[in-house]
């Protein structure tokens, strides 16, 4: 994977509301949001990936003790994208709880902060390998996966050029060599034939798309779409780095 060469010219990016960037996916007109989640314009759908609900509670639980106010932080962020754009569906690619119990451990509002962002739209939850079970008392429906638009909705990436694969679970990461210096920041990865987005949860991490997780995946040089404070930015597979 690190011999790929730098990306070619074919890459077709428009800058967009919020600071996010349009392109398409297997010729589906997309937007990553510079919140990390993907937009699909054409069919008011909203994407969302590797919530990890209650991650923080499941780390105290082992006695590790973290500010127990990511799953608020997480919601009140995926709210803020459906008042933007108010989506006739929402789907939650995966791992939206970050393990089989966290619903049970769901404060009462934020329960009901789920039940409203689901009021009046479709709500698919897709499920995870942290949440194999789906939702038991929260509404929505529950897939293994979903085709939308002609592109295929899931959790995992499968391995080899899965065209036309929307997915999540490998938490992407890039890390930029810039002359001010060098950051790090949750990504989309994208070849415009698959895309795989970037986790939405406060407290998940992130894996460098160089790692070999991402090997074998993409048909051309993929790009990184970069989430920062103020926009998204497509950055070159040349100009990313290693950790």
């Amino acid at each position: 994977m690190n011999a790929i060469a730098p990306t070619p010219p074919a890459y077709r990016f428009a800058a967009s509301d919020c600071g996010g960037l349009a392109t398409s996916v297997r010729g589906v007109p997309v937007v990553m949001r510079c919140s990390g989640a993907l937009w699909l314009p054409d069919e008011g759908a909203l994407l969302v990936a590797d919530l990890h609900l209650e991650k923080g509670s499941a780390y105290a639980s082992r006695g590790q003790m973290l500010p127990p106010y990511d799953t608020r932080e997480t919601l009140r962020r995926l709210d803020e994208e459906i008042t933007a754009l108010a989506p006739a569906t929402v789907v939650l690619l995966g791992d939206t709880f970050h393990d089989r119990r966290s619903e049970d451990r769901l404060a009462g509002d934020d329960a009901e902060r789920l039940r409203e962002l689901a009021a009046g739209r479709r709500l698919v939850w897709v499920i995870g390998n942290h949440d194999a079970d789906g939702p038991r008392a929260l509404p929505g429906e529950v897939a293994d996966e979903l085709t939308l638009a002609g592109l295929t909705l899931r959790h995992e990436p499968q391995a080899g050029a899965q065209l036309g694969e929307v997915a999540g679970h490998l938490h992407p990461a890039a890390r930029v060599v810039a002359p001010r210096g060098t950051v790090r920041r949750r990504c989309f990865i994208t070849d415009g034939e698959r895309v795989i987005l970037p986790a939405f949860g406060a407290y998940a991490g992130g894996l460098n798309v160089l790692e070999r997780a991402f090997a074998g995946m993409f048909v051309r040089p993929p790009l990184a779409g970069v989430l920062g404070t103020q926009r998204v930015r497509a950055i070159g597979w040349g100009r990313l780095a290693g950790d």
